[in-house]
């Protein structure tokens, strides 16, 4: 069985590495250093380190401050306060500027947990979308988080990283993998269909691979971990190739993932498609394994979508 690891662990032990060679980075968190794990980073770097309170677009204002001064300023939060609460602020404070900030954000998506929908972020990817110039970069293990927080401070203006809080399995090794943002990873190869996934369905998607191998079905599997912008020559290539692709996120179908790759589809390539993720409702209270259950978020789920979506070629 896969090491499992939480992405937001890997991005606290990142980013006190990086602190350590590059002295403008400078920290934010809104009094949940302990959980986005920035803790790590705090401890090292105390007078680099802000805690801004319960107020996030105090926080996002400070940051856009931070970066005009020339600093790099990392901001974290749950994934539902950071985009949802500190929005105005991260559009017009910090994105029309084009200013040099990181938004990290953890508890993305319904593996949150028992917390419940109020503190469960399925809408983030589609509200970081729709903002200009705003890079957005969805982990798929902890190995990826690493290459992305590093990737993340390389790129010139706002950056949005989606973390998650459960431990996921570790799918890449670090020796044997490149990150390159905005390029798409082909995980397995296969003619019959394409299933395009992002952040912990990636792991998900390619239990649901094994399975449709075993039925004699064999399919792509692509991480796709930079949503914005996306490789939309691979995307266009794997449809022409398959005919039939199914994308797997734990976000709303709604202006994440499967919206972004039928927006490419539909425009270049138009192909049989199916979007597997939370279909236009909240979350709600339960552990994560339950929930992608009740959510139909699980290999079985995907297996069947794309057995059904074969049916129709």
């Amino acid at each position: 069985m896969a090491e499992k690891i939480a992405t937001r662990d890997a991005y606290g032990d990142t980013l006190a590495e990086l602190g350590r060679l590059n002295k403008d980075i400078v920290v934010l968190d809104a009094d949940l250093s302990k959980s986005t794990k920035t803790e790590v980073f705090a401890k090292e770097f105390p007078e680099r380190f802000f805690n801004t309170g319960i107020a996030e677009q105090n926080m996002a204002g400070i940051a856009a401050g931070l970066a005009a001064a020339g600093k790099i300023p990392f901001i974290s939060t749950f994934a539902i306060f950071a985009t949802g609460r500190a929005f105005e602020q991260i559009r017009n404070t910090i994105a029309y500027p084009r200013l040099n900030v990181k938004i990290a954000a953890t508890h993305a998506g319904i593996t949150v947990g028992p917390d419940g929908a109020s503190h469960q972020s399925v809408e983030d990817i589609a509200l970081m979308r729709a903002i200009p110039g705003m890079t957005i970069i969805n982990p798929a293990d902890a190995t990826e988080t690493r290459f992305a927080v590093k990737a993340a401070l390389d790129i010139d203006g706002p950056v949005y990283i989606r973390l998650g809080r459960h431990k996921v399995p570790v799918i890449f090794q670090e020796g044997d993998y490149v990150f390159k943002p905005g390029k798409g990873v082909v995980l397995r190869e296969g003619k019959d269909a394409t299933i395009i996934s992002t952040g912990i369905m990636t792991a998900i998607a390619l239990e649901a691979a094994d399975i449709l191998k075993n039925r004699g079905i064999y399919v792509n599997v692509v991480n796709i971990h930079t949503i914005k912008p996306i490789d939309e020559e691979l995307i266009i290539q794997l449809a022409e190739e398959t005919g039939a692709v199914i994308t797997a996120e734990e976000h709303s179908i709604i202006g994440g993932l499967g919206s972004a790759v039928a927006e490419v589809l539909a425009e270049s390539r138009p192909t049989l498609m199916k979007r597997i993720g939370l279909k236009d409702v909240f979350g709600q209270s339960g552990e994560p394994d339950e929930l992608l259950k009740f959510y139909s978020l699980t290999p079985d789920s995907i297996a069947s979508a794309v057995k059904d979506l074969i049916d129709k070629k």
